[in-house]
């Protein structure tokens, strides 16, 4: 969308009476002949008389061209005079942006040379006048004027050079005055913000006029004149630098103003450059060559004292108004020129807010740009010492290149883009100092950097840009040669939302760069063939695209479609052919695996892409150039997986050109897409089918216009037939469209289809309106008025959603057929909408308000009120309209009636809760009513109103009902614990309130009360309480009597003080305030000043005292809303307020004590919200001052002091560390909160020292809230991702402050470690800095430097690997990790080996040793995925190892080293491509065998099972080293005589830990080679033993998880062939297999793992039996026994796991048992696995869905159609898979039993059942449940079932019927009667239930009705099913 620029606004002249009488009599003439000067002040006279402004414009340029053509000789001198000045005054008058003074500045400008000096003195007596005694609200206007002279207007120039000390005077005297006004202005953000750009545009000014009167000022400082007004203005600017309370722009400027004076002041020689150097290193040395005046002025700014921001913007200030272009003017420009970069190298480590962060970055880019200035200018060559100081590798470049990397994974983007900026400038740097090589490999700086950054990991972002900046300086070939896997690892990342963008621009860098480089290689080489070229570029960039689009998983692939395939096609569109070509090569039913989108999906993608790119050609010749075949769209479309009927819709609805006719093929597309796609419930997939439909009829609409358009033009005959019929179907397509939508929307349609539904009724709505009348499409004749009637019905639905979209479709729908202007009707929606206001469900009240907006535009809705409140007995009269009203006075007053009948019923409501709100919790919740007045007032427009003095009186009505209401229900959500109500305050007052709540409950002695609902009767209790009850009966229970339970209760209480917070912030939000300003000006509104003060008071109560976390969570929304509105709002009282209330509350945390009101539980209950609110409300771009006032406060109490262990502090640093959690993990403070994160983060790991819980408890979720803060949200399961991580030096230049805290801390925390002595000391802190220690990771950037000193942790790290805590041990070696460069790892772990002991000795400290053992364990780990490559050779570590082998066996006593030791073995030893050379590795095998061999698990004696603590962690570690050599790669330890041995022990252990591990391994092996070769032979490590072992396990193994990765193992190895089962020595037969088998899984339920394992082995063997002899399958007993299981395990209630695996088991045995013709299973179980397989299709959960409907593609003689092998989305597998099964019925010959059983599955469960259901339902009245109980399936639409079996019975019985045969036997006769009674019983008991419901039931009892209207339907479709089999 392209924003247009904002003209500005031309406005009339406004001058006041009295100038404007002068100057119109200066102007009249008399008499005399008309020369050209009268002419000219005629002009000026009608101009003045004017206020029409466009017409003074051509007037004034009318006078323009007159004034152009004046001559010298025919001149009235006083009447021209007057005409200039005319022209001057109203020049200066004028506003800045107005274009008249442009027009008059451009007729001044055309005066004839002889005129000019007039025109000049004309105009600068004006200005003088202006700048001689201004007011101060007119400075703004001056200094606009001033600017607007400088604005290319010569005149204007001349004016301020003659006025020139003036001028300055003048800038000066504003500056001052706006420094003096900046410090009374605190707490007032609007008024700051207006100052500091007044301040901005008279700084900015003053420089223009420096610059534009360079000579002027010269000359006058020879004369020694100004010296004491540039002084001046050289004290404000300072002042300006100094001051913080100025915001950055300002201070930037101020920056820029200093250097520009001084050159000014000094010319361009070598002084100027000493004087900055002087200023940027804050010494006095080189001010000497400067003016005195001017030398004094900067000593002042050289102080020692001054902010670091200071030497920041002058370092800007230099770069911006220095000229660099060129040579230098000698040694102080080099000087300077390198004095920048170190500045500003210093700042880095001191600054803290991110906003400086960014300028750093911005002026460091900048400098770079000079740099490159300096050296590319001609004339003499760059001096040596310059040139050495830039190259690459120099002592700069390599500071430059840590900033670099220390800030390119900074969050804020715009210090990202600066440092890629950088590096590129200092590659260029680089270059041009090093011009002799310009070949990369051969330039080793280039290639070590280019290394370094292909090393690093794909998660940092800066690798990207940096990768860029070398492919656009050396060309991706070069890039191509270093790392040819580089395009499929990019694209590799494309699943990564967050790095994707990055990964595509590096990638579209590459292959542009690549397609250049390859082009010009042929060209060079003089091949004209691009076809050669083209191939290799294809090889490299499309076909690992293609691969990754076929192959890989879909969410992988989400962003290719995004970011990489326009690109490229945009790169090279001829591709596109090559891509097709590719894709329909290979076979269509080749999915890739499971989860991708499979070769047709990568199709639809690559043709999405290009015809939106228009890359295409359009679709008048076939769909899209024939290049795809119908058939496969449209399976496509109706394909499994989301994105791939994505991609197919997006190729059908995008396009090129909005114009682009549509087909009547893509029509019939659409028609195919749509109905199958309704009910999508992936939010995502919504998303994007409404956004592509969205894109479709906005493309039929702009082809209507067009369409229609030519056919009025067009004189072609043929040509108009076709519009007129092309417009023709477009009207019956929308037609269709408009009444499928509609149709679906019936009673019981899940919410996704009616969310889609009416989403694209809207955009129906907008693109083409439900006109009736001439329209050309006319789409609201479609529409009926049961429509209409089940769209308001939505209204009713529990999603928020739906009754949005629904409220918006009734809008648009024609009112005749919606009906609410029919008296009757609007009544009853008016009565159901007042009765849902009272509903105990809270989301009947959102219900209520959506149908009161809705009939707020009738006119006689007032009348309709009046009756309900006579009917009701209320007093009410609404008010009286006048006698036209237009449509906004309808509103109006239809909302003033609205909101006071409500306000009526809610004052006599809370007046009955205040005597008993028991009765209003059951009764009439008060939230309801007050939810609809909110949003019935949300929708006013507040600036227009007539009725104001009814309003104001409303709103003080309003305003103190809501405080009654919070009077009554506070009690409850303030006491100590709202949620039980049991009431423990000591406090009087509400323990008194809470007593008289509890009196009326009355829960006698017990506790039931909190878990059942207590009956109050009448005739119960006191006397009270019978006067207080008067509650309509309830329909069901006939009595008098209401239930209440503490839940409706708190829930009453707590949404009533919601709906109150609302409420209020939606009236001082949105009513205009009533205010008096400084000037005695009153602004008339509807909310006073002091009713506003009074809310915010209010909400601080709330916030300060409620309990309950619902209560005060809301309050806070409504709060928020009230300081946004203070801080804009024009009165000066209420813009104070945040700043008065934020001390109060500051003072009041930090005088609090356990007495006080605050809650110090609940983690601070809503004091923190409170602060929050306050806080945010103040604009980001100010200085913050009060976000910094409040940090500074709560640093302060939250640090732990040693005076301050009472009771008294303790407190107030509770509140402190609660609130500044909330602070920093608040999203709207953003990057302002980051410069105090080092203090936090010091507060937290302090607190943990507390001796108080309460302290230590709030200092954890402070920590944790920071951690998240500094490192970013988690984003995976891994716990110590790298994603998570910082490097060392980017964690310690953001957090400098950190360094030595966490340095000091670690060296306290490390001396207590020393586990010698035998105690435990656990140091409290020890773990958090272990924890944040562990978050850092070396940068392989940092080279051999230690970035920023991290070597000084090491030592006390290792330290703490000594703890007596085992947790303690593992973390220290966890965080050593990031401590040693990759380069010192082989050194530091051979160091730390060296430390274990040699032999075994008495007094080891094993702690020390299995620390040890741990740090080297973590250290190879790491370099093992870091390096990828080997140890250097010579390190020797395998020695060592060697000679310390005893530590593995079992002379080492201690069995958690021995285990560990192990580990290390593992590292080194377990992996194909190992860490040591292959001798070493061969070596330290051995002996590992040896120690393998004589340990506990192979020589099994009865010493092992008492080894104590660690001893099963020691026998997995013994496990890792058997597998490593039994299993995994057995070859390389000494052949396969060991495997099955090792694996015999491994598997009979009497560990089931160690079986597991065994069966793990087993069990990988086995599917990598499943993957590997598809060869169906037994691998050679798998021999007999291993195998009968592995069967004899599954018979015997007791441990349910081993037992079941048995199970797998056997189901893979079946798989391949059939198994011989033994146990021991006997062999077992298949059906004993079975037996056993079956009987495990039907016990097995409680472990899912198990039970799904045993399924899929069942199943798989009975199968294979099946498959085996079909016919003799039914002889077999347990197959109806396994059918049932099957069935059992598709039931609703079962977890999910058990039904996916379900849901394959009946996919597998589709083609054998379910479509077998030989019926294996007989008739009655073939057919409930069908009914199986249906209910999995319609189960909720998407992926079981998606997996049953596989069955689809198992290939089945019988699927003859076009879906055959292709996956489709179950709502078409189910519908494929009823008819299939009617055809199945025919090949069995067993229609009419077919037939009989699917009317059984229409007519629903058994009578009985449902009844009993039914009763239950209707015995617990529906006021019972506030929130929906039960596993409510909310995707499987029952009715659509009901209809969609119904279809296929017709047809069923249809073809039956032309075949000739009759109804077989008398059974079955007998069965159809049975039926029809059944039947006809139901639909007699569903009719009679459904009239006994109230009135409009949709909205009262909304399942109720659902469900009545479903059981109707079922029981009348099968009597018509029925009817027709007779």
């Amino acid at each position: 969308m392209v924003v247009k620029k904002k003209t500005a606004k031309v406005e009339a002249v406004v001058l006041d009476e009295d100038k404007l009488h002068k100057l119109i009599a200066s102007l009249s003439v008399d008499g005399g002949e008309e020369d050209g000067v009268r002419q000219l002040a005629h002009t000026l006279q009608s101009c003045l008389e004017l206020t029409e402004p466009v017409q003074q414009i051509q007037l004034v340029k009318k006078a323009g061209s007159q004034l152009e053509s004046l001559s010298e000789e025919q001149t009235d001198g006083a009447l021209l005079e007057a005409c200039l000045h005319t022209l001057c005054l109203v020049y200066t008058s004028l506003q800045a942006k107005n274009p008249l003074r442009r027009a008059i500045a451009s007729a001044l400008g055309s005066v004839p040379a002889w005129l000019q000096g007039r025109t000049v003195n004309s105009l600068s007596a004006c200005l003088s006048d202006c700048l001689s005694h201004p007011t101060a609200d007119q400075y703004p206007h001056v200094v606009d004027t001033i600017t607007a002279c400088l604005d290319g207007f010569t005149l204007g120039e001349r004016c301020i050079n003659k006025l020139l000390p003036e001028v300055l005077q003048f800038l000066h005297k504003g500056l001052n005055e706006y420094l003096h006004q900046n410090s009374g202005l605190a707490g007032r953000h609007i008024a700051q913000a207006q100052l500091m750009q007044s301040c901005l545009a008279a700084v900015k000014t003053s420089m223009l006029v420096i610059q534009r009167s360079q000579e002027t000022i010269s000359a006058a400082l020879q004369a020694e004149q100004l010296e004491d007004t540039l002084s001046s203005l050289l004290g404000c600017y300072i002042h300006i630098l100094t001051d913080e309370e100025f915001i950055q722009s300002v201070q930037s400027t101020a920056g820029m103003a200093v250097v520009l004076l001084i050159r000014s002041v000094m010319g361009c020689g070598d002084e100027v450059a000493s004087v900055v150097c002087s200023l940027l290193c804050g010494s006095e040395q080189g001010l000497d060559s400067a003016p005195w005046w001017l030398k004094k002025r900067c000593e002042g700014l050289c102080t020692s004292g001054r902010p670091p921001g200071v030497s920041l913007y002058l370092c800007h200030g230099a770069l911006a108004m220095l000229s660099w272009k060129g040579a230098l003017a000698g040694p102080q420009w080099e000087r300077l020129l390198l004095l920048v970069p170190n500045t500003l190298l210093d700042l880095d480590v001191s600054i803290k807010e991110s906003s400086t962060a960014m300028v750093v970055a911005r002026v460091l880019t900048l400098w770079s740009g000079a740099a490159l200035d300096c050296l590319q200018g001609d004339g003499q060559p760059c001096p040596p010492c310059l040139q050495q100081s830039l190259c690459g590798g120099s002592e700069l470049q390599r500071h430059l290149l840590e900033h670099i990397y220390s800030h390119w994974e900074h969050p804020l983007d715009g210090v990202r883009h600066q440092t890629r900026s950088l590096f590129r400038n200092l590659l260029l740097l680089h270059q041009h100092t090093n011009s002799s090589t310009s070949d990369p490999t051969k330039d080793s700086y280039i290639t070590e950097l280019t290394q370094s950054l292909l090393g690093l990991e794909w998660h940092m972002r800066g690798k990207y840009g940096s990768l860029s900046c070398l492919v656009e300086l050396y060309g991706a070939g070069y890039l191509l040669d270093i790392q040819p896997q580089l395009p499929s690892s990019l694209l590799g990342l494309m699943g990564d939302q967050t790095l994707a963008p990055y990964a595509s621009d590096l990638l579209e860098r590459l292959f542009v760069s690549h397609k250049t480089q390859l082009a010009n290689e042929a060209g060079a080489a003089d091949k004209t063939a691009t076809e050669d070229w083209m191939e290799s570029w294809h090889q490299t960039w499309v076909t690992p695209l293609l691969q990754v689009l076929c192959r890989a998983r879909l969410d992988q692939t989400t962003y290719i479609l995004d970011y990489f395939l326009p690109k490229l096609l945009r790169c090279s569109p001829s591709s596109l052919a090559h891509m097709v070509q590719a894709l329909q090569d290979t076979p269509p039913c080749s999915t890739g695996p499971s989860g991708s989108r499979g070769a047709l999906g990568a199709l639809m993608t690559c043709l999405r892409a290009a015809r939106a790119q228009g890359v295409v050609p359009s679709s008048e010749e076939g769909l899209w150039g024939g290049l795809v075949p119908l058939s496969l769209l449209q399976q496509a479309l109706v394909h499994k997986h989301d994105q791939v009927r994505m991609d197919a819709l997006g190729l059908v609805c995008e396009s090129h050109r909005s114009t682009e006719v549509l087909t009547s093929q893509e029509m019939d597309l659409i028609r195919h897409f749509l109905l199958p796609n309704l009910n999508s419930q992936s939010p995502g997939v919504r998303q994007q089918t409404v956004s592509l439909l969205k894109k479709l009829l906005c493309r039929m609409k702009d082809s209507t216009l067009l369409l229609q358009k030519r056919l009025i033009q067009e004189r072609d005959q043929e040509q108009r037939d076709r519009d007129q019929h092309t417009l023709h179907l477009y009207k019956e397509f929308l037609r269709w469209l408009c009444v499928r939508l509609l149709e679906v929307l019936l009673p019981g349609a899940s919410f996704s289809k009616c969310l889609m539904s009416l989403h694209l009724l809207c955009l129906l709505g907008q693109f083409f309106t439900f006109s009736t009348g001439p329209d050309v499409f006319a789409l609201g004749e479609v529409v009926t008025s049961a429509h209409a009637q089940n769209v308001l019905y939505c209204v009713a639905s529990n999603f928020l959603e739906v009754k949005q979209l629904a409220s918006s479709v009734l809008r648009q729908l024609p009112p005749s057929v919606v009906g609410l202007q029919v008296q009757e009707r609007m009544r009853c929606v008016l009565q159901a909408a007042l009765d849902l206001s009272t509903s105990t469900k809270p989301f009947d009240s959102v219900s209520a308000a959506h149908l009161l907006n809705l009939l707020l535009h009738q006119p006689d809705l007032s009348q309709a009120l009046l009756h309900c409140a006579q009917e009701q007995g209320l007093d009410f009269q609404p008010p009286s309209p006048p006698s036209e009203p237009s449509e906004t006075d309808i509103l109006e007053l239809n909302t003033l009636a609205v909101v006071q009948f409500l306000l009526h019923s809610l004052q006599l409501e809370v007046s009955r809760a205040e005597s008993s709100l028991l009765q209003a919790a059951a009764s009439y919740p008060l939230y309801g009513r007050a939810h609809c007045i909110t949003a019935v007032l949300q929708h006013l427009n507040t600036e227009s109103l007539s009725q104001t003095e009814q309003w104001r009186c409303l709103v003080s009505e309003l305003i103190a009902v809501c405080y009654r209401m919070s009077d009554v229900v506070s009690p409850v959500v303030q006491s100590s614990s709202p949620e039980g109500l049991i009431p423990m305050d000591t406090d009087s007052e509400t323990s008194a309130g809470l007593q008289r709540i509890l009196q009326e409950i009355q829960p006698r002695d017990t506790n039931d009360f909190f878990t059942s609902a207590r009956e109050l009767d009448a005739h119960d209790g006191d006397d009270r309480t019978q006067t207080q009850i008067k509650n309509k009966p309830s329909p069901y229970t006939g009595g008098e009597s209401y239930r209440v339970t503490a839940q409706m209760v708190l829930v009453c209480c707590w949404r009533s003080m919601k709906e109150v917070a609302m409420l209020l912030g939606q009236l001082c939000q949105s009513l205009p305030l009533h205010y008096t300003n400084d000037n005695a000006h009153t602004h008339p509104g509807l909310i006073t000043e002091a009713q506003v003060e009074g809310v915010g008071l209010y909400f601080r109560q709330q916030l300060l005292q409620s309990r309950h976390r619902g209560a005060f969570e809301l309050a806070y929304v409504g709060f928020v809303r009230l300081t946004d509105m203070l801080c804009r709002s024009g009165s000066q009282a209420l813009q104070q307020l945040p700043a008065r209330w934020l001390s109060e509350v500051l003072q009041e945390v930090k005088s609090s004590d356990p007495s006080s009101k605050l809650c110090a539980t609940r983690r601070s209950a809503g004091i923190p919200f409170y602060i929050q609110a306050l806080l945010s409300s103040e604009p980001k771009s100010s200085s913050c001052s009060l976000l910094k006032m409040t940090m500074r406060e709560l640093i302060a109490l939250a640090m732990p002091s040693a005076d301050r262990n009472t009771d008294s502090s303790t407190v107030p640093q509770v509140h402190a560390l609660n609130i500044l959690r909330a602070l920093y993990r608040d999203t709207r403070l953003g990057e302002n909160i980051i410069p105090f994160v080092s203090d936090g983060m010091q507060a937290a790991v302090l607190g943990f020292t507390s001796p108080v819980w309460a302290v230590r408890n709030s200092s954890t979720l402070l920590f944790s809230t920071l951690i998240t803060r500094i490192f970013g949200v988690k984003k995976g399961k891994d716990e110590h991702s790298k994603k998570n991580r910082m490097t060392g030096r980017e964690f310690f230049t953001r957090f400098p402050a950190l360094y030595p805290f966490l340095l000091n801390q670690l060296e306290e925390a490390a001396a207590t470690v020393e586990s010698d002595s035998g105690q435990v000391k656990l140091h409290p802190s020890l773990f958090l800095l272990l924890l944040v220690l562990s978050r850092l990771y070396p940068s392989p950037m940092d080279g051999s430097s230690s970035p920023l000193g991290l070597a000084p942790f090491m030592p006390f790290i290792i330290r703490c690997g000594r703890s007596a805590v085992y947790r303690t041990r593992e973390m220290a070696a966890r965080a050593l990790v990031p401590f040693v460069l990759v380069t010192q790892v082989p050194s530091t772990v051979q160091a730390l080996l060296q430390e274990l002991p040699p032999e075994p000795r008495p007094k080891i400290q094993h702690n020390h040793i299995h620390g040890i053992l741990l740090q080297v364990l973590f250290l190879l780990r790491s370099y093992q995925t870091d390096s990828h490559r080997p140890l250097p050779a010579g390190n020797g570590i395998s020695e060592v190892l060697r000679q310390r082998m005893w530590l593995g066996s079992r002379l080492n006593s201690c069995v958690v080293t021995r285990g560990a030791f192990l580990d290390v073995l593992v590292c080194l030893c377990g992996p194909k491509i190992s860490l040591l050379d292959d001798s070493e590795v061969g070596d330290l095998r051995q002996d590992a065998l040896s120690v393998l061999m004589a340990s506990d698990i192979v020589t099994s004696d009865s010493s092992s099972t008492s080894l104590g603590p660690g001893s099963t962690q020691y026998l997995l570690s013994l496990a890792r080293v058997a597998l490593s050599a039994s299993v995994e790669i057995p070859e390389l330890w000494g052949g396969p005589r060991l495997t099955s041995q090792l694996l015999q022990c491994l598997l009979r252990c009497p560990q089931y830990e160690v079986r597991e591990l065994a069966l793990e391994g087993v069990l990988r092996r086995l599917q990598e080679e499943e993957e590997e070769e598809e060869k169906k032979r037994r691998p050679q490590w798998l021999d007999e033993t291993t195998l009968s072992n592995l069967t004899s396990l599954a018979l015997h193994e007791t441990h349910p998880q081993s037992l079941a990765k048995v199970l797998t193992a056997l189901c893979v190895l079946s798989s391949s062939g059939e198994l011989q089962w033994r146990d021991g020595v006997k062999f077992l037969s298949q059906e004993e297999v079975l037996l056993h088998l079956l009987a495990l899984a039907q016990k097995s339920a409680h472990s899912v793992e198990l039970h799904c394992a045993a399924l899929t082995l069942v199943s798989q063997l009975v199968v294979q039996l099946v498959n085996a002899n079909p016919q003799a399958a039914s002889a077999v007993a347990c197959l109806a026994q396994w059918a049932a299981l099957v069935c059992s395990c598709c039931s609703e209630e079962q977890p999910v796991e058990v039904k996916l695996t379900a849901a394959k088991v009946l996919v597998n045995c589709t083609a054998t048992v379910l479509t077998s013709p030989h019926l294996p299973l007989g008739l009655s179980t073939t057919i409930s696995l069908w009914r199986s397989l249906f209910t999995l299709l319609q189960d909720e959960d998407q992926d079981v869905r998606d997996s049953a409907s596989d069955f689809i593609s198992a290939p089945a003689p019988l699927l003859s159609t076009d879906v055959a092998g292709v996956s489709v989305c179950p709502p078409v597998a189910l519908d494929s898979g009823v008819g299939l099964l009617c055809r199945l019925f025919e090949l069995w010959g067993q229609v009419p039993a077919g037939v009989l059983a699917l009317t059984e599955w229409l007519l629903g469960e058994e009578e009985g059942d449902d009844e009993a259901v039914a009763d239950e339902a209707s015995s617990l009245d529906e006021e019972e449940f506030l929130f929906e109980k039960g596993d409510l399936n909310l995707w499987a639409e029952p009715v659509q079932w009901v209809k969609l079996l119904h279809r296929h019975l017709n047809s069923l019985i249809l073809n039956f019927k032309q075949a000739g045969t009759g109804i077989a036997g008398p059974d079955q006769l007998h069965q159809i009667h049975m039926l029809s009674t059944q039947a006809q019983a139901k639909a007699l008991g569903s009719q009679q239930a459904l009239d006994s419901l109230p009135a409009l039931p949709q909205f009262s009892c909304t399942m109720e009705h659902a469900r009545l209207v479903l059981r109707h339907q079922r029981a009348t479709l099968a009597l018509d099913v029925l009817e027709r089999l007779r």
